[in-house]
Formats: structure tokens, C-alpha cells, sequence
């Protein structure tokens, strides 16, 4: 049994198969989540886990080279946005239907129970070396 980092044994097969320049969504529940990409629905209840738990998390565990957002995080939803800003000295912000539809090209969507609206992050993988 692993004795750190994440312990869902889906989510952390699918991260393991991830490589540089894979898409990873990070997403709430409200997400559309297209046909196509792996999914790994960690909703339990409307909040639970949090945007918040499961991007720090992904974030200790993974090398990004990018994130994408939409722009609307900015003004419906200021939290996610300053989390974003803080962990993302480039974010990179388009509509949130551009979001959606780059998250069609993702390679794994992790979905939270986050209940705000527009908490979503597309992450571009990186490597270590």
C-alpha cells in the first residue's frame, strides 16, 4: 500500500500513464465532460473534494508546463481565480467554450465536487528533466 500522495488507485494509474504534453482537466462538477478523454470522478458530495484539494494535490504529484482557465473564473468565482493566479504565473484565459472544447483533446479529466462555478483548469504536463 502506498503510504503518501494519492491514494486512488484510478487516479493514480492515469496520472502515471500521463506524458509531456498531455492535457489533464481539473474540473467541477458542473463540467460537461466530453466523450473521449479518461475520466476519474472523485465527486462525493457538492463540495467534496474541493478545486481547492485536488489541484494541490495533482500539483505535488505532476511537472505542468501550462494551465488553461476561462476567463469568466475572474468574476463569478474570485476564490478559484486568486487560487489559480497563485499557482500559475502564466495562466492562460480564454471563453469558457473554448475550455470546453479544448478539454475534448484532454487525456484524463479529474472531476471534483466543487459547487462553484468555473472551477476548472486544463493542465499541460511537463517533465522532470
Amino acid at each position: 500500500m502506498k503510504r503518501t500522495g494519492i491514494l486512488n488507485r484510478h487516479l493514480s494509474g492515469a496520472l502515471a500513464e500521463l506524458g509531456h504534453g498531455h492535457g489533464v482537466l481539473i474540473c467541477d462538477a458542473g463540467m460537461p465532460i466530453p466523450v473521449g478523454p479518461r475520466v476519474v470522478d472523485l465527486a462525493f458530495r457538492a463540495g467534496v473534494p474541493s478545486f481547492a484539494e485536488v489541484l494541490d494535490g495533482l500539483l505535488d504529484e505532476l511537472v505542468i508546463e501550462g494551465a488553461t482557465a476561462a476567463h469568466e473564473v475572474r468574476t463569478a468565482n474570485p476564490e478559484a481565480s486568486a487560487l489559480l493566479q497563485a499557482r500559475f504565473t502564466e495562466l492562460e484565459l480564454v471563453s469558457h467554450e473554448q475550455l470546453k472544447a479544448l478539454s475534448a483533446d484532454a487525456r484524463l479529466i479529474v472531476r471534483t465536487g466543487e459547487a462553484r462555478p468555473y472551477a476548472n483548469v486544463l493542465l499541460r504536463c511537463g517533465v522532470f528533466f
